[in-house]
C-alpha cells in the first residue's frame, strides 16, 4: 500500500499542517501552553459528582536524570492519567523529588572536595545550607526531562520529601510510631558501607557475582578438631563459636566443649543450631556474631559475646598483628597466619559468590553490628499483607503477589537510622542523665538536651508520599478527594523496597484505609536481545537522544508496546524509528483527509446512507475501542499499542483511505468525507495517552476544538457493528493480496499498471470494482487485449496481459534456476531421509530438521512451476 499522498479530490481543502510532522517545532509549543492553561491541574472542589483518579509519581532522586526506566514508568503513568481526564475524571498526577540522602551528601562532598575541602570543615548546619543551595542550582534536572516526555503532572503541587509540609509529617508519623512502640533503638547487625560511614537499606545494596577465595581451616586439634570453610578469613579473629546442626552424628562429642580459635589465644564453644545445613561443606560452620547477619541470630538464639574486630572504616581493631590492616590487607595476612600454623586444610581455591556492594559508590558492604534505630514491623507487615489478601489492594499482573507475600510474610526490623547529615534528623533528643524525649511537630524539646546526630533513612519520608503529598497529617481537601490513590505504578525490583512500606505506613497512619487500590507492577527495560543495560555492556540508551532524534511520541510509544503486564521491554533503536514512521503515517493520512475536506460536523449517516467500505471502517474503529478500553484497564499497553496500531496503519491508512480515495471523487464523497472525519477523531482520541502530542496537533486541526487533553474518551457504539460488511472486506482484501501477490511473483513493480479483464460473475465485489482497479494498478482491458494469466480469487476471475510488461524470458530463467535449487534441495532431504543408516543414528531434532527441509522444498516447487505455467508464451521465431 502507498502512503496516503497529497492528491486533491474535488472541493479540497486549504490545510495549515507542514507537508512534514517535525517533532522539535511541536512538542515544547503544545507543553507549555497546556501547562499555562492549567489542563494538568486538579481541584478538589470541581465536579464533585465526578469520580476522583489520582496517581502519585514515584519521586525520583534529586541527583537524577530521565534513564529509560523512568521513561517507561512515566509513559505508563502519563497514559492512565490522559486516558481518565478524557473519560472524565477528576484526575491528578502529582510530582516530586525524593531527597536521596546519600546519593546527594556525596554530590555535594565532591564539590567541597574538589576545593580541598570536607564537610567537616564547613560543619553540619552550613554543609546542610550548602545541599540546599545545590538543590536550588543543580538538583531536580530530571523534573524539567519530564516535561519534554510529556508528562502531565499537576506542577502546582510539586512535592519533595524534604519540604516543610513532609518534614511535618515525618515528624508526627516517627512521634506516634515512637509512643506506640514501633520505633526503637538498638545493636544489630546492619549493612555498613566503610566508604560513606553509614547504614545502608536493603536496595542501596547491589549484589553481584565476584570471584573470591574459599579457605578451608582446622580449629582445635585431635579429638576436637573441626574444619570449617570461608570466603572472609580475616573474621575469623571476631568468631566466638561453631555450629553444627544438632541431629550430626559426627559433631555430638563436640556441642557444648570449648575449641582452640587459631592465632588469637582463645577457646570458643561449639554449639548445635539447627540454621546450620549438615550436607554442605563439612557441616560446620563459624560463627562471627558482630560481622554477619546469620551469625548473629545464632548468636543471640545462644547468647553468644559480640566481638567487633574492625573499625566503620574496615580496618582491623583485634590486638595483634594484624591490627591497623585493612580488611582486605588482613584476609592475605590471616590465611599466611594459619598456614604458617599448620591450619589451612584445603589451599585457597577460587569460588564464585555473590558479594554486596554500596550502590552510590561501589564500595564492597561490611555487615556490622551498630546502634541504630529501628521500625519493629511485624505488626504494620502483617497489615500490609493482609490489605492485599483480603483484597482492599490488588496486584497486576496477579502473580506477582506471592513474591509481595514473601517479602512482607518474613520482613526484619527496619533500620531506619542513617549517619549522614542530610535527610531528616532522627527527632529524638537525650537528656543529661540518659533520659530520651520524642516531641511532636508542634512541641519543643528540653533546653540544654541533646539531639541525635543521625537522619532517617530516605525510605522512611518516601514511605509517607501516598498521604504526606495530599497533605496529612492535616485533614485537607486534596486528601479528602484523592485518598486512597488510584494506582501505584512501579517496577517489580521495589515491589518489597518502596511498595511495602508505603503500605505499612499508609494503613498506620490513615486509620487502615489502604495507599492505593492498584500496584501496577512493570518489568525492567533491555536491550533488544534481552541484556540488561549497563554502562559495562555499552548498550545504555538515552531517552532523551531518541527524543531529540524521533520524538516523545516515538520514545514513548516504544516502550508501551513492549510493555506486557510485568514483563521486561526490550527496546531497540529500530524500533524507536519504527515509531516515528507511525507518527508520520498518522500525520500523512491525517493532512490528506483534511486536504479532501474529510470533517467532524453533524451527524454521522446512517448504516443505510453508507457504503460497504464505510459500514467496514465504522465498525472496526468500535470494535477497536472496546478492545483497547479492555486492554487498558488491563494495564496491557503492549497490547493495546498492537491494536492500535495495526488499525491505524493496516486498516485506516493502508484500505480505508486508499478506498476512499475513489469515493471522494464521486457523488459518495460526502458521506466519505464525514466518514473519514469520524473515524479520524476517535483514533487520534485514542491514541492520545500513549502518543499526545501528534495527536493533539492533528486532532486540534480536524475538530476545530482547542485540545485533545479533556476531550471525551470514544464510547463504543454497538449498534455500528456490521458484520456483513466485515466480511465482504474481508474477502475484498484477500483478493486484492492474492493478485498482488500473483503480480510480485511475476516481477511486476508495484506501481507498474497492467491491463486486466475483470469477470466477478455473482460475486457481491462487483460494487467494488473501481477500488480494485485502483488498488491493484489495473487498467480497462483496450483494443486488442489479450490475456496471458488468469487468477481465480473469492468468485473474481481477474485475466491479465502482462505482455510487455515483463521481460519474460528473464523471468522464465529466473524461475527455472530457482526451481532447479528447489527440486535439488528435495532430492538431498529425501535421500536422507531414505537412508536406513542416517535414519537410525540422526537425532530427531536432525530428522525433524530434514523433515522440513523437504516440505518447504516442495512448497518452493509447487509455487514455482505455478508461475512458470503462467507465463505468456516465449514470442514465435
Amino acid at each position: 500500500m502507498t502512503t496516503p499522498s497529497d492528491e486533491r479530490a474535488p472541493e479540497a481543502a486549504e490545510v495549515d499542517l507542514p507537508t512534514q510532522y517535525q517533532p522539535a517545532n511541536v512538542e515544547g509549543r503544545l507543553y507549555e501552553r497546556w501547562v499555562s492553561a492549567g489542563l494538568f491541574t486538579a481541584d478538589p472542589g470541581r465536579r464533585p459528582d465526578a469520580p476522583a483518579y489520582s496517581i502519585v509519581i514515584p519521586p525520583p532522586n534529586v541527583t537524577g536524570s530521565l534513564h529509560m526506566g523512568h521513561a517507561l514508568d512515566h509513559s505508563i503513568q502519563d497514559s492512565l492519567v490522559r486516558r481518565r481526564r478524557m473519560q472524565g475524571y477528576e484526575a491528578l498526577w502529582l510530582p516530586g523529588m525524593d531527597h536521596a540522602g546519600i546519593a546527594t551528601q556525596n554530590v555535594v562532598e565532591r564539590e567541597l572536595a574538589k576545593d580541598g575541602k570536607s564537610r567537616h570543615d564547613l560543619g553540619r548546619e552550613a554543609f546542610v545550607d550548602r545541599v540546599w543551595q545545590w538543590k536550588a542550582e543543580s538538583g531536580g534536572r530530571i523534573l524539567g526531562q519530564m516535561r519534554r516526555l510529556g508528562d502531565s503532572v499537576d506542577w502546582t503541587r510539586e512535592a519533595f520529601t524534604m519540604d516543610d509540609r513532609r518534614a511535618r509529617a515525618v515528624r508526627t508519623i516517627f512521634k506516634r510510631l515512637f509512643d506506640d512502640g514501633l520505633i526503637y533503638r538498638a545493636e544489630r547487625i546492619i549493612n555498613w558501607c566503610p566508604r560513606c560511614l553509614t547504614a545502608l537499606s536493603d536496595i542501596e545494596v547491589e549484589h553481584a557475582d565476584r570471584e573470591g577465595e574459599l579457605v578451608s581451616l582446622r580449629y582445635g586439634s585431635g579429638d576436637d578438631e573441626i574444619v570449617v570453610a570461608t570466603t572472609r578469613a580475616e573474621t575469623m579473629l571476631g568468631d566466638t563459636a561453631v555450629a553444627v546442626h544438632p541431629d550430626d552424628a559426627r559433631y555430638k562429642h563436640l556441642v557444648g566443649r570449648e575449641i582452640e580459635l587459631p592465632l588469637t589465644g582463645r577457646t570458643i564453644p561449639v554449639v548445635a543450631d539447627a540454621h546450620v545445613d549438615p550436607e554442605f561443606g563439612t557441616g560446620a560452620v563459624k560463627v562471627t556474631p558482630a560481622h554477619d547477619p546469620n551469625d548473629f541470630e545464632i548468636g543471640r538464639r545462644h547468647d553468644l559475646p559480640l566481638l567487633t574486630i574492625m573499625d566503620e572504616r574496615g580496618v582491623i581493631t583485634a590486638h595483634g598483628p594484624f591490627q591497623g590492616l585493612d580488611r582486605f590487607e588482613a584476609r592475605p595476612a590471616v590465611v599466611a597466619a594459619l598456614r604458617q600454623e599448620g591450619r589451612i586444610v584445603k589451599e585457597v581455591r577460587p569460588y564464585e559468590h555473590a558479594v554486596g556492594h554500596c550502590q552510590r559508590c561501589s564500595t564492597v558492604v561490611e555487615p556490622r553490628v551498630s546502634l541504630q534505630w529501628f521500625v519493629k514491623v511485624a505488626p504494620l507487615a502483617k497489615a500490609a499483607g493482609d490489605a492485599v489478601r483480603d483484597g482492599r489492594v490488588a496486584i497486576h499482573p496477579p502473580e506477582m503477589a506471592a513474591r509481595y507475600f514473601e517479602w512482607v510474610d518474613n520482613m526484619h526490623d527496619w533500620c531506619i537510622s542513617r549517619q549522614l547529615w542530610w535527610g531528616h534528623r532522627i527527632p529524638v533528643w537525650y537528656g543529661p542523665d540518659g533520659e530520651v524525649v520524642c516531641p511532636g511537630p508542634d512541641e519543643e524539646p528540653p533546653a540544654g538536651w541533646t539531639q541525635d546526630t543521625d537522619v532517617l533513612d530516605t525510605w522512611f519520608s518516601s514511605a509517607l508520599w501516598p498521604f504526606s503529598t495530599l497533605g496529612w497529617p492535616e485533614e485537607s481537601a486534596d486528601l479528602k478527594r484523592f485518598y486512597p490513590t488510584s494506582v501505584l505504578v512501579t517496577g517489580y525490583d521495589i515491589l518489597f523496597f518502596w511498595v511495602a512500606r508505603m503500605m505499612m505506613f499508609g494503613l498506620y497512619a490513615m486509620d487502615g484505609a489502604v495507599p492505593f487500590e492498584t500496584i501496577a507492577l512493570h518489568g525492567m527495560v533491555r536491550d533488544q536481545h534481552g541484556k540488561k543495560m549497563s554502562k559495562s555492556f555499552g548498550n545504555v540508551v538515552d531517552p532523551l537522544d531518541w527524543i531529540d532524534r524521533y520524538g516523545a511520541d516515538a520514545t514513548r510509544f516504544t516502550l508501551l508496546r513492549g510493555a506486557n503486564p510485568g514483563g521486561d521491554v526490550p527496546v531497540a533503536e529500530e524500533w524507536a524509528q519504527g515509531s516515528r514512521n507511525f507518527c508520520n503515517k498518522l500525520w500523512n493520512a491525517t493532512r490528506f483527509a483534511l486536504m479532501n475536506g474529510a470533517h467532524v460536523r453533524g451527524d454521522l449517516p446512517s448504516a443505510g446512507e453508507l457504503t460497504t467500505v464505510d459500514n467496514w471502517i465504522l465498525s472496526r474503529l468500535n470494535t477497536v475501542i472496546a478492545e483497547v478500553d479492555a486492554q487498558l484497564e488491563g494495564f496491557d499497553f503492549a497490547k493495546a499499542c498492537e491494536t492500535l496500531y495495526h488499525f491505524a496503519w493496516d486498516e485506516v491508512c493502508d484500505w480505508y483511505v486508499e478506498l476512499a480515495k475513489v469515493q471522494l471523487a464521486d457523488e459518495r464523497a460526502g458521506a466519505t468525507r464525514r466518514v473519514l472525519g469520524e473515524v479520524l477523531d476517535k483514533l487520534l482520541r485514542l491514541l492520545h495517552p500513549v502518543i499526545p502530542f501528534v495527536t493533539e496537533e492533528l486532532w486540534t486541526s480536524l475538530s476545530g476544538a482547542e485540545t485533545v487533553v479533556r476531550a471525551a474518551w470514544p464510547a463504543a457504539d454497538a449498534a455500528r457493528h456490521d458484520a456483513a460488511a466485515e466480511t465482504e472486506v474481508a474477502s475484498l482484501q484477500r483478493m486484492v493480496t492474492e493478485v498482488r501477490r500473483f503480480r510480485s511473483d511475476q516481477g511486476l513493480k508495484p506501481g507498474q499498471r497492467v491491463a486486466a479483464a475483470l469477470d466477478f460473475g455473482g460475486s457481491p465485489l462487483a460494487v467494488h470494482e473501481e477500488g480494485v482497479r485502483t488498488l491493484l494498478r489495473l487498467t480497462e482491458p483496450g483494443e486488442g487485449f489479450s490475456a496471458t494469466a488468469s487468477l481465480p480469487v473469492e468468485g473474481v476471475t481477474v485475466r491479465l496481459d502482462t505482455a510487455g510488461a515483463i521481460d519474460v524470458a528473464a523471468e522464465r530463467k529466473r524461475l527455472e534456476k530457482d526451481l532447479a535449487a528447489a527440486r535439488k534441495e528435495a532430492d538431498q532431504a529425501r535421500r536422507k531421509l531414505a537412508n536406513e543408516a542416517f535414519m537410525a543414528k540422526a537425532p530427531e531434532a536432525v530428522v525433524a530438521k530434514n523433515r522440513d527441509r523437504l516440505g518447504q522444498a516442495e512448497i518452493d516447487i509447487e509455487r514455482l512451476e505455478a508461475q512458470l505455467a503462467a507465463l505468456p508464451a516465449a514470442p514465435a521465431g
